[in-house]
């Protein structure tokens, strides 16, 4: 056992509770690389991709900080984003997951009344022929498609399926939001990335409740597989985004405010709706950052550029989100989810680190994944996610000297609730 007071922390004993009353020239960072966390991988030697980057700072922050396994999904929760950011954000997923996609809405800036119901709306690929339940999810995300051509289908989409009960809304790339007065309360769903390769007549929402969603979301391929813009994609060779996918239905959040609950000012560094609409309705400070795309060819270097400007302007917290692994991982890709690990490490971590050292500022960092997404999978599993915290007026001398999924087990640190990172973060010793 490397950190005494650690395990016992895990133990129950002394568990520290958010207080307003800590030192506020400490500056705080939450590095959360979504989806990072992975099995080993056959094809680089039974390898997970975070053992296989080269990642000097996410090393460093392991090997001088403290670290361990922490669960981030309540035991019979799905892993999703909003859930298991929820945790890591330090509130409880039980009491304030309502659904992925009012938070969307609320990013958005899309006022919800009591009696609308927010739906996440996919423009995915389908292929395949004949009947509309006989066709095969080909691409969730249409081919990581521009926002810029999905803003010209949404609108067509508002257009022709708009009236006074649905209103879509465009969102980043192939996420978008529907809200729906009077929602008919199909409350179950199928996420497309969770069924690739497969025929969607089995996962399209079901019986008389789930009929209005299932006869939309056929009628818009018939409709979108026409659309000027999918035209286009197709003839240069792309995935066209050829039908709405609606999922994840919730009703309008209640999360109660980061600063009352710590004592500190937060802002959030991210590109999707989801999470920016967490710190939204937590209170927190959202920047736009230009070129953050949620994918693979997002502009690292802008979110740490305006992480530090968050920082010099005041935020106590800055709380970096990089969608990245997690795209890598739906698609299957392992080459492209090692590069968006050491894109995070090299253009981020190492240019915040340095900019605050040079500064003698002192800070503290946690680094982790919200949730797995093995690309052998390519879906989010609930297992536990690799933590680490560096406190850079702290330095530590562990037993862990790589940050990846076996190396911290060394620790043997486990924590059983997502919240426990961030009470850690914000604990002063």
């Amino acid at each position: 056992m490397c950190y005494n007071w650690l395990a016992a922390f895990c133990r129950g004993a002394d568990s520290p509770a958010f207080c307003n009353e800590r030192c506020i020239a400490l500056k705080y960072i939450v590095m959360l690389g979504d989806g990072m966390a992975d099995h080993p991988v056959a094809s680089i030697d039974n390898k997970t991709p975070l053992m296989a980057a080269n990642k000097p700072n996410m090393d460093k922050i392991a090997s001088k900080g403290i670290c361990g396994l922490i669960n981030t999904v309540p035991e019979g929760m799905v892993p999703e984003s909003d859930t298991a950011n929820l945790a890591v954000m330090g509130y409880d997923p039980r009491v304030y997951s309502k659904g992925r996609s009012p938070l969307e809405a609320a990013s958005m800036g899309i006022k919800m009344a009591d009696d609308e119901t927010a739906v996440r709306a996919n423009i995915v690929t389908l292929g395949g022929e004949g009947n509309y339940e006989d066709l095969v999810m080909v691409d969730h995300s249409a081919g990581e498609i521009s926002t810029s051509e999905a803003r010209e289908i949404i609108e067509s989409v508002q257009a022709r399926f708009g009236d006074g009960s649905r209103r879509f809304y465009t969102g980043v790339s192939y996420r978008h939001c529907l809200i729906w007065k009077d929602y008919p309360g199909f409350n179950d769903y199928s996420r497309p990335h969770d069924i690739i390769g497969r025929r969607i007549g089995d996962h399209l929402p079901y019986g008389e409740s789930g009929k209005p969603m299932r006869e939309l979301m056929r009628e818009s391929y018939y409709f979108l597989k026409e659309h000027p813009v999918n035209k286009k994609r197709i003839a240069l060779g792309k995935n066209p985004a050829n039908s709405l996918w609606l999922w994840s239905p919730g009703k309008k959040p209640s999360i109660p405010s980061f600063y009352e609950r710590t004592g500190l000012k937060a802002s959030v560094v991210c590109a999707v709706d989801l999470i920016k609409g967490i710190g939204v309705c937590a209170g927190m400070n959202v920047p736009e950052v230009p070129g953050a795309t949620g994918a693979l060819d997002t502009d690292y270097r802008a979110k740490r550029d305006c992480a530090l400007r968050e920082l010099e302007n005041g935020a106590d917290l800055v709380y970096i989100h990089v969608e990245a692994p997690d795209e890598c991982g739906h698609q299957g890709s392992v080459r492209d989810k090692i590069s968006s690990i050491e894109y995070i490490d090299k253009y981020i971590l190492e240019g915040l680190m340095s900019s605050l050292d040079a500064r003698s500022e002192r800070y503290r960092i946690l680094l982790m994944p919200d949730h797995p997404t093995p690309v052998e999978v390519r879906t989010h599993t609930r297992e536990p996610v690799p933590f680490a915290i560096y406190d850079s007026g702290d330095e530590k001398s562990g037993c862990v000297t790589r940050y990846d999924e076996e190396s911290v087990k060394a620790s043997g640190i486990e924590l059983l609730e997502g919240g426990d990172a961030m009470k850690i973060l914000l604990e002063v010793r």
